[in-house]
C-alpha cells in the first residue's frame, strides 16, 4: 500500500483535512470521501466531461487529476453551485430550457458552461458548441444545452428571485473575489 499524504482542500466552501493515498483520483475523493455524488464517473479518460468540477475557478476533469493535486486549493462541485437553497443561474437555465434527457452529462455540462461564460460572457452559438466540445451528451442534439447557455449569457432571468442572471453572475464573481 502506498503511503498516505495529508491534504487540505476547500470543497464547496467547506475546509477538509484528510490523509489520502497519492494515487487517489480527485473524482473518487469527492464522491467516496465527501459524498459529492453529483460529480460523476463516466469514462476515466477525460473524454466525456461528466466529472468536470471547478478548481480555483477553472474547469478541470477530476477523473484524471489526483486528490493530492488539489491540496491547498478550492474545488466547486455541482452541489456547490446552488446558494442559499437557490439553483445557480446555469442550473436553473438547464432546467427551464429542458437541456437534459437522462441527466448523466448535466453536472459536467453545467460546470463547463459556467466556466465558458466566465471566459466569454457573450459567446456565439458556435463558440458555445466549441466551448463544450470536451463534454459529451449521448441523448440530446445539444440544441437545448446551447439554448440554456445562451439564455444565461443573454441575461434571461428564471425563477422568482427578481435578480437577472447577468446580475447574479456578477454578484457571484464579486463574492468569490473575481473581477
Amino acid at each position: 500500500m502506498a503511503s498516505s499524504k495529508s491534504i487540505h482542500v476547500e470543497v464547496d466552501g467547506v475546509s477538509y483535512e484528510d490523509d489520502v493515498e497519492p494515487r487517489l483520483l480527485l473524482v473518487q475523493y469527492l464522491r467516496e470521501r465527501l459524498g459529492k455524488t453529483g460529480t460523476l464517473i463516466g469514462c476515466d479518460t477525460t473524454n466525456c466531461g461528466a466529472c468536470t468540477v471547478h478548481l480555483d475557478g477553472e474547469s478541470v476533469k477530476s477523473c484524471t487529476m489526483f486528490a493530492v493535486q488539489a491540496d491547498g486549493r478550492k474545488v466547486t462541485t455541482i452541489e456547490g453551485m446552488a446558494q442559499d437553497g437557490r439553483l445557480a443561474p446555469m442550473q436553473e437555465a438547464f432546467h427551464q430550457c429542458h437541456a437534459l434527457q437522462c441527466g448523466f452529462c448535466t453536472p459536467g455540462m453545467i460546470m463547463q458552461s459556467a466556466s465558458l461564460l466566465k471566459e466569454n460572457p457573450n459567446p456565439t452559438e458556435t463558440e458555445i458548441r466549441e466551448g463544450l466540445e470536451g463534454n459529451l451528451c449521448r441523448c440530446t442534439g445539444y440544441q437545448n444545452i446551447v439554448a440554456a447557455v445562451k439564455s444565461v449569457a443573454d441575461g434571461v432571468a428564471y425563477g422568482d428571485s427578481g435578480v437577472s442572471v447577468a446580475e447574479s453572475l456578477v454578484e457571484d464573481a464579486e463574492s468569490a473575489g473575481v473581477s
